[in-house]
This record gives structure tokens, C-alpha cells and sequence, in this order.
């Protein structure tokens, strides 16, 4: 019979599932564990970052806190994402009240893309009230600095048994949620400390290099891409065109461009044609009028009103040069 671990999780929700409650819960239960949450806040996001938040009520948050403990009576709390003070002491209260065996701490103070999310008297009221409760924190170096900048605070936390780790590579979004979920898991399995530790760094060098594997993925197919429009630039300026070639979604093809290049497909693809352009009006006597039926412009007009968004000069005054 499989034996299902209640681990706690209180944090954000990411609709985009890389980080937050959607990845907590998504590693927790790919190793076995069994997870429930409470959700401090909302996000309005993608893959290009945040949009919009909205903060859950703090007796919203302390109403889920509250029926979680008092029926599932979860062993193991993870902490993440807390952007109010008012939020961050219904889980202190919670906390102190409940005193589950492990409390892991994973800090959330930017985004992926640096955004702030949340302000210095929530990193304050961290740092004196909720810390001290901790029995270890996870972060990446930049929020270690944060929120354990005072060596004073740091020597008391870890003479209480407070464990610090810090992740050396955890610019991949979500990294430092799904270590510390599995760290919940691990050590809700009967690991020591050292020992769970150990075995959530072996779980992140895994997905790391997965994830090394579909960022080479997707540099294929940015790089075919490249090779397709330089071919077919001249005859081709829809995306989907281009993305039935290489059998993926318009969607898909764009989140690619943008993560590798920062572009949009159309982006990309107007600039090789208005390089091609430049080519015709430097090196050949054809007429604007030929050019632009060359390249499938409607009109004249269109080429040129094309051309000078692109390059600020028509093309006769481009071709005066």
C-alpha cells in the first residue's frame, strides 16, 4: 500500500506552473509525497513575468492554514511567497501555534525577471519573527544577502538549529521551489537533515539537466527557424507559415524566439526582409515597384510605409544614400 506524506505548502500561485503552489505540489507528488496548500496570493503572469497581482485576504489565508491543521495535520510546513505583514503574522500565529516538526523557508523577495514581491518591513518582520521558528532556509545567494544580512541574527538562528542552503545555480525558474519541496518530501520520509539535503540536490542536478536538454531543444529550433527564414523571407512574412514548417504552434515558436532572442518571430522575420530590401535597392536597378512585387507587398506604398517604420528613410531616399 503506498504511503502518502501531508506536507504543507504556503505560498503564491504561478499560473504558469514553473514555480509557486502549481510546482510545489507537482514535485511533492512526483516523489511520493502527498501535498496541501495554502495560497497567499495570485499572480497575473506568463512566461514573459508578472502582470498583476492579488494578494489573498490574511484571514483567507488563515482560514486555509487553520483547516488544513486541524484535519490533515500536516508534519512538515514549506514557506514561500509572503508579500504582506499581515499575511506573514497569520502564519507566524499558525506556526507558533501548531508547531510542526520541520518549517522550511524558501524565499520569494524577487521574480524570475527581478521584480520585487514584497516590501522591506515584510523582509523585517522576516527576519526577527519568522526565522527563529525555521528549521532551515533555502534561497538562492542574492536573498540569503537579503534576509540574512545581519550576522548577529544569522549565529542566533542557526545556535537554534536553523540550517541555511544556499543554491549555487538557481537562475532556472522555480529552482529553489522545487528543491525545498523536495526536501519537504525527504525529510518527511525519515531523513535526517544532511541526508534530505543531499538527496534534493541529486533531484535538482536531474531536472537541471533536463532542463539543459530542452533549452538545447529549443536552440534547435530557434536555429532552424533562422536557416527557414533566410531561405523563404523573400516569398513568406507569416509566422505560420513558418511554424507549420517546422510542426509547432505559432504560440510555441514565439515563447522560443523571445526566451533566446528576446523577439518575436514577426520581429525576426521583418527584420531579414527588410535587410533583404537593402540588398535590391544597393545592389540592383529595380524600380521600388518591382521590388515590392518581388517581396508580395500590395503596392508601392505599402513597401515604402514598410521600409521607412523599419528604417526611418524610404527606400529612394535609403537608395540616395
Amino acid at each position: 500500500m503506498k504511503v502518502f506524506y501531508p506536507i504543507l505548502t504556503i505560498t503564491g500561485s504561478d499560473s504558469t506552473g514553473g514555480s509557486g503552489v502549481q510546482a510545489d505540489i507537482k514535485t511533492i507528488s512526483e516523489l511520493g509525497g502527498y501535498a496541501v496548500s495554502a495560497i497567499t496570493s495570485i499572480t497575473v503572469q506568463n512566461t514573459l513575468g508578472i502582470q498583476e497581482f492579488f494578494d489573498v485576504p490574511a484571514e483567507i489565508v488563515s482560514g486555509q492554514i487553520e483547516a488544513i491543521m486541524n484535519d490533515i495535520q500536516p508534519s512538515i510546513v514549506k514557506v514561500g511567497m509572503i508579500r504582506r505583514v499581515e499575511t506573514l503574522e497569520v502564519v507566524i500565529d499558525a506556526l507558533t501555534k501548531y508547531r510542526p516538526d520541520y518549517i522550511i523557508y524558501a524565499p520569494a523577495i524577487w521574480s524570475s525577471n527581478g521584480d520585487a514581491l514584497m516590501t522591506e518591513d515584510v523582509v523585517s518582520q522576516i527576519r526577527y519573527r519568522l526565522l527563529p521558528l525555521c528549521s532551515v532556509v533555502v534561497a538562492r545567494k542574492k536573498e540569503n544577502d537579503i534576509i540574512l544580512q545581519d550576522t548577529k541574527l544569522l549565529r542566533m538562528a542557526e545556535d537554534n538549529g536553523m540550517k541555511v542552503f544556499l543554491l549555487d545555480n538557481a537562475n532556472s525558474h522555480g529552482l529553489t521551489n522545487r528543491f525545498s519541496s523536495a526536501l519537504a518530501v525527504y525529510l518527511n520520509q525519515g531523513n535526517k537533515m544532511d541526508e534530505a539535503l543531499a538527496k534534493a540536490q541529486d533531484f535538482i542536478n536531474v531536472e537541471l539537466t533536463r532542463e539543459s536538454n530542452l533549452q538545447g531543444r529549443s536552440s534547435e529550433l530557434y536555429n532552424q527557424f533562422i536557416s527557414q527564414v533566410n531561405n523563404f523571407c523573400r516569398t513568406y512574412s507569416d509566422v505560420h507559415f513558418y511554424a507549420d514548417q517546422l510542426n509547432v504552434s505559432s504560440r510555441y515558436l514565439a515563447q522560443v524566439t523571445r526566451r533566446i532572442s528576446a523577439k518575436t518571430p514577426k520581429a525576426i522575420i521583418d527584420e531579414y526582409i527588410v535587410k533583404e530590401i537593402e540588398r535590391e535597392l544597393s545592389t540592383t536597378t529595380h524600380t521600388v515597384q518591382e521590388i515590392a512585387n518581388t517581396f508580395g507587398f500590395s503596392s508601392q506604398a505599402h513597401l515604402t510605409k514598410f521600409f521607412k517604420k523599419m528604417r526611418g528613410l524610404t527606400p529612394s531616399e535609403y537608395r540616395k544614400k
